[in-house]
């Protein structure tokens, strides 16, 4: 039997924040391709008359549809500031390993932001 060594298990290996936020954002790709087909459901409902648009704004209005709704906004900032670092990769800016992490967290932070402050907007508003 041969002494090689192993390769680290996932249990142990932790990914760099970039890695993880690279995942993260082919994840809010996905969700937000779902959440347009949701939209145009929902404009389907408006469309069809007074009960279907009454039905999906109830659904809407629930704790769940908000929730979803926010989650939604969320990951389209998410994105949104994602992708802006990768248009800042592309001027070969933010490459540093030590700015990659920085980057990063000022990605995170200004998508929470972002969503914060339409929440603000939205509770403001009405």
């Amino acid at each position: 039997m041969s002494e090689r060594p192993l390769s680290p298990h996932l249990q142990v290996y932790r990914l760099p924040l970039t890695a993880l936020l690279s995942i993260s954002h082919r994840i809010t790709g996905v969700v937000l391709s779902l959440g347009l087909v949701l939209w145009v459901v929902f404009l389907m409902a408006v469309a069809q008359g007074g009960s279907h648009y009454a039905l999906a704004q109830a659904l809407l209005d629930s704790f769940l549809g908000r929730l979803l709704l926010w989650g939604w906004i969320y990951a389209l900032f998410f994105h949104l500031c994602h992708g802006v670092r990768h248009l800042v990769w592309d001027t070969v800016h933010g490459l540093e390993r030590d700015t990659l992490q920085f980057y990063g967290y000022v990605e995170l932070a200004a998508s929470v932001l972002l969503t914060l402050g339409a929440m603000l907007a939205a509770w403001i508003g009405g």
